[in-house]
């Protein structure tokens, strides 16, 4: 076969949890930086695509076109190289089967949210200093960035954990594929599913509610927009989302596969 089994994937992931533990600080900073930067690029794709499609094509082709362009980001992140916090839920596996502690998870995924922020906001500026969030691609953001922060607690924290739990799902195909294109095609798939679904993802809302505050206005000014598009709208979708992200990517991919597999993971060294 040219590609791995689900059992070499759940080993091939205890390795790479293995691996992304022992990362310095200043390593997970710029991985994770850059692999904000990424997803950001994927969004702002994804907006420029979109803003004038659903009224030509209808509102299913232009989520699903959304979907295709979005997944830029994840492409750029598993074939360039970057640490992805959401797509870092898949570590505890590792930590189940005794290759990554605990505490060095969580700093792990510390740094690396704190990071995909850093890098999520500094295209972000970039691209509002270029002029290009302007017109009918500002108008896509604030109409993206309310919606996301009108969701009630209990509808962000489902939508992250169905979000996440594709997305991880992506990560753990593209690691059965031998070569470039086969990874390329096992991220398409999930991610247009997740977007065009109206799924919620923490990462990428680092990116599109800051731009709908920036669409709104300028400065404080953005706080001023209608809705609940505000400093605490982001934050009311944050919270909820980022967990649910954690609920989706530790428990129905991370844990199941190591229920499933667990004979073959587990190490007599382990802690």
């Amino acid at each position: 076969m040219n590609f791995k089994t689900p059992v070499e994937l759940a080993e091939g992931a205890c390795l790479a949890a293995e691996t992304k533990s022992r990362r310095t600080v200043a390593q997970l900073l710029v991985l994770g930086t850059l692999a904000g930067a990424y997803i950001a690029f994927g969004g702002f794709f994804m907006l420029i695509v979109t803003q004038d499609l659903a009224g030509f094509a209808g509102v299913g082709v232009s989520r699903l076109m959304g979907g295709g362009a979005f997944s830029l980001g994840l492409m750029l992140v598993v074939v360039a190289g970057g640490e992805l916090f959401t797509g870092n839920c898949m570590m505890p596996l590792g930590t189940l089967a005794g290759c990554a502690p605990l505490g060095k998870v969580l700093r792990n995924w510390f740094w690396v949210y704190v990071a995909n922020a850093l890098g999520s906001l500094v295209v972000l500026f970039l691209l509002h200093r270029a002029g290009l969030l302007r017109g009918a691609v500002a108008a896509n953001a604030l109409k993206i960035a309310v919606a996301k922060t009108s969701l009630t607690v209990g509808e962000a924290f489902c939508r992250g954990i169905l979000c996440n739990w594709l997305v991880v799902l992506a990560v753990w195909m593209s690691m059965a594929a031998t070569d470039i294109a086969g990874k390329l095609l096992a991220i398409l798939f999930p991610i247009t599913a997740f977007v065009a679904s109206g799924f919620e993802h923490c990462v990428a809302n680092f990116f599109l509610i800051p731009a709908g505050l920036l669409a709104a206005g300028e400065g404080a000014e953005a706080l001023l927009s209608p809705a609940r598009l505000s400093l605490g709208g982001l934050f009311r979708n944050l919270v909820p989302v980022t967990a649910g992200n954690i609920v989706g990517g530790v428990l129905f991919v991370a844990v199941a596969y190591f229920f499933v597999f667990r004979d073959r993971l587990r190490r007599s060294d382990g802690p």
